[in-house]
């Protein structure tokens, strides 16, 4: 009897498990885009005086950079030009 419960439990998690990973939609591949991200809202370093996430000091900082959509960052308008894969000086 220990047996069938021990084998119906495994069978169920598997069926979980496997229905948890099918529904998960594959991540859009990502692209560091430069000068797009508003003060404090980088996503990683972001030049001299500069650590990582949240420490850009001005909008569209031209080293800061924010992950993007992979394929749309070089389209992104801003006051200062369009999003770059390169850092901006």
């Amino acid at each position: 009897m220990r047996t069938v419960a021990t084998i119906a439990a495994t069978a169920a998690l598997a069926t979980i498990a496997a229905t948890a990973s099918a529904a998960s939609p594959a991540k859009a591949p990502m692209e560091k885009c430069y000068g797009v991200s508003l003060a404090g809202k980088n996503d990683c370093k972001a030049g001299a005086g500069t650590s990582c996430a949240a420490t850009s000091h001005a909008n569209y900082q031209g080293d800061a950079w924010k992950y993007v959509k992979a394929g749309t960052c070089t389209s992104i308008k801003t006051p200062k030009g369009f999003g770059s894969l390169n850092p901006k000086a």
